[in-house]
């Protein structure tokens, strides 16, 4: 019997289609095997490959022979749907149908629980693919490098658009030495995200508390050149007990979406006071907060002085712990901003 085309309103062919549906029942397979279940030649999978990769259907498991696997549909469609809006109604029927030909299996494949991406541009856009794909919460332990371009207005543009799910971020030490990273933070803040200050082992991204990502190699300069992507499992679920608790150890941080706005003479510290004393909470140079806030090194210096004469601090790290301590990392000046 003729199998019912779900996908056809997101632009996925019949051919795709059979592709992706057959490895859903089969799990990880070779060319070969996927050729057999499809009734199409290994030549043709391989040419279907770039494409479905494209639409985000599959991805590739580590190792050789190369073996491919199914992106879970709960995740596929979602990603699917953010492309076409107009299709919405028809897509999420779509995943419930195709969730239904995985339901008699009696568990995930070791190989499912775990995915691995390669290259830095699969990264960033598996990152977007999981960012987009977030309907309740995200949380992200950040720190450099980064695989996405903070710097992309419209790549920002679209994060704002889309709204909904609430974010939870954590920054690290390292996090702002990445030029615009402050001002990208500040907007995010603005537009919703609770930010807080804190230790972040490795970059880690959780949407909906169902997949995970974080980099396959420990190494920082190759850290946006592969990634894991986790799936529900035990590691998932020690991933996010990883991130409430260091949630919990972090220092709240909230910038004004305008430093320069709403200053009042009598009030200490006042926005540019504040953000250098985030800057040094985290542990950054003077060149690098000047660098972040458009000012001298010089001046810079002479604030951070300031600071810590009238905190009473005895170094710059200090100043930064004390004013942590005495909240004084919160600023409460811009519309629309969530208590962390």
């Amino acid at each position: 019997m003729a199998q019912r085309r779900l996908l056809e309103g997101l632009g996925v062919s019949v051919a795709e289609e059979t592709a992706y549906r057959a490895l859903l029942r089969h799990g990880p397979a070779t060319l070969s095997q996927l050729a057999t279940e499809t009734g199409a030649s290994a030549a043709a999978i391989r040419r279907m490959l770039p494409r479905l990769e494209d639409l985000g259907l599959i991805s590739r498991v580590a190792g050789r022979p190369l073996r491919l696997i199914a992106t879970p549909p709960n995740i596929a469609i979602d990603v699917l749907v953010a492309r076409r809006q107009e299709e919405i109604t028809h897509s999420r029927a779509a995943a419930a149908l195709l969730a239904t030909e995985v339901a008699d299996r009696t568990g995930p494949h070791p190989e499912e629980v775990l995915e691995v991406v390669t290259g830095r541009y699969a990264v960033a856009r598996r990152y977007l693919q999981l960012e987009r794909s977030v309907t309740a919460e995200m949380l992200v332990l950040v720190r450099p490098p980064y695989a996405v371009d903070i710097l992309d207005d419209q790549e920002n543009e679209q994060r704002a658009a889309h709204q909904g799910p609430s974010i939870r971020g954590i920054y690290g030490p390292l996090a702002f030495e990445e030029p615009g990273m402050l001002a990208h933070t500040r907007q995010a803040i603005a537009d919703g995200e609770q930010a807080r200050l804190g230790q972040v082992p490795v970059k880690l991204a959780i949407a909906d508390g169902r997949t995970a990502m974080l980099p396959l190699v420990s190494d920082e300069d190759r850290a946006v050149e592969s990634a894991l992507v986790v799936h529900p499992s035990a590691l998932l679920d020690a991933l996010v007990g990883l991130f409430e608790v260091l949630w919990q150890a972090a220092v709240p941080l909230r910038l004004s979406a305008d430093p320069a706005a709403h200053i009042e003479r009598d009030v200490w510290p006042q926005p540019g006071d504040t953000e250098v004393l985030a800057l040094l909470a985290v542990g950054m140079k003077d060149d690098a907060i000047a660098r972040q806030l458009g000012l001298s090194p010089r001046t810079v210096q002479r604030r951070v002085q300031e600071l810590c004469e009238r905190l009473g601090a005895r170094t710059r790290f200090h100043a930064g712990f004390l004013a942590a301590q005495h909240d004084l990392l919160v600023l409460d000046r811009g519309p629309g901003l969530r208590a962390p």
